[in-house]
């Protein structure tokens, strides 16, 4: 950033400083260009004066890219469970790319899947798609007792650097990267990790809807995101989880595992802070920002994996993400 925007002394003091207290450590990218010296950008012009890509080549990067990382999520989110033939159901999931035809359909082709599969996608949601993808699986399921549901979300946030240093260009180059998880969703496999999905439950706090936003420019996809949101959610986390917990029969007390969308550090810390959770209460969170960054809408499943990992029989999972809207999204998973 500080190379392609040509900061001074004074603005790259305040960009460094803001990546030290990112609680960031690495983040990845289908870009090259961000691991290599300035005079081996291809994707970046290596002058801001220059021609930034248009939003047909960040587009063409998308649809390639975005194949590559799905096919190698699903093969591995379905190895010994069921074959590719055996998948009825396919959601994909994403908010950095879009095409006709889309995600959805190359991967069908590629895997060979059936051409009679039922399809859908879940696009430009923001940070609780997953949420919103893992709803439409369990309303499959609960409705089709046999499907194999398989939710491939992929999302290419580094596609979309902007040529003009903004805050709200700045906030989101420093905060977020690229990722790819996938989940099956089946009433037909039980394992030793597996947990179940007992409900959802969204709420939408429409005075911040200005505050996170997400729209389609010619010079690729532009993100607003407000200073104003951690505020915002320590405002209404509280009232929300409340709601949640009410229309899900539980307690706060019953909740083991908290499974919370790490949108940003001080977004983590507002939470921790306004439902006076434990210190290690949000470790799963914290770790998959240090590690990965913000990806969007594959993080929180990010973080339902490192929790899985060490998960006893009996565990609660209270799970909370956040997107334009503002929007808050929820689910309640039980370990069995």
């Amino acid at each position: 950033m500080s190379e392609i925007y040509e900061l001074d002394a004074t603005e790259k003091r305040k960009l460094v400083f803001l990546y030290k207290h990112s609680g960031i450590e690495t983040r990845y990218s289908v870009i090259d260009d961000y691991s290599l010296p300035k005079n081996e950008w291809d994707f970046i012009p290596r002058q801001n004066r220059k021609r930034f890509p248009n939003v047909e080549e960040r587009m063409k990067i998308f649809d390639k890219e975005s194949l590559i990382l799905s096919l190698s999520s699903i093969g591995k989110c379905i190895a010994g469970f069921i074959k590719p033939k055996d998948i009825t159901h396919l959601i994909t999931v994403s908010c950095t790319g879009m095409s006709a035809p889309g995600l959805d359909l190359r991967i069908t082709e590629a895997m060979d899947l059936s051409p009679n599969i039922f399809r859908t996608s879940v696009n430009f949601m923001g940070c609780y798609a997953a949420i919103h993808a893992l709803k439409l699986a369990k309303m499959i399921c609960d409705t089709t007792p046999l499907a194999n549901v398989v939710i491939a979300d992929t999302e290419l946030c580094t596609l979309h650097f902007q040529k003009e240093y903004t805050p709200d260009n700045a906030a989101s180059s420093l905060l977020f990267a690229d990722g790819s998880a996938a989940v099956l969703v089946s009433n037909n496999i039980k394992t030793a990790g597996s947990i179940s999905l007992n409900g959802f439950y969204s709420q939408v706090a429409f005075r911040g809807k200005s505050a996170m936003s997400w729209e389609l420019n010619s010079k690729g996809f532009l993100m607003k995101l407000s200073g104003y949101v951690p505020q915002l959610i320590e405002e209404d986390i509280d009232a929300l989880v409340a709601a949640s917990l009410n229309h899900y029969e539980v307690e706060k007390k019953d909740i083991t595992h908290w499974c919370i969308h790490p949108g940003g550090k001080k977004i983590l810390q507002v939470i921790e802070q306004k439902l006076r959770l434990q210190k290690d209460d949000l470790c799963h969170s914290k770790n998959v920002l240090a590690k990965y960054g913000n990806m969007s809408s594959p993080t929180i499943l990010f973080v339902l994996k490192d929790m899985m990992n060490n998960m006893q029989n009996g565990a609660n999972i209270f799970g909370v993400a956040f997107g334009p809207g503002l929007t808050m999204e929820t689910f309640l998973a039980t370990k069995k």
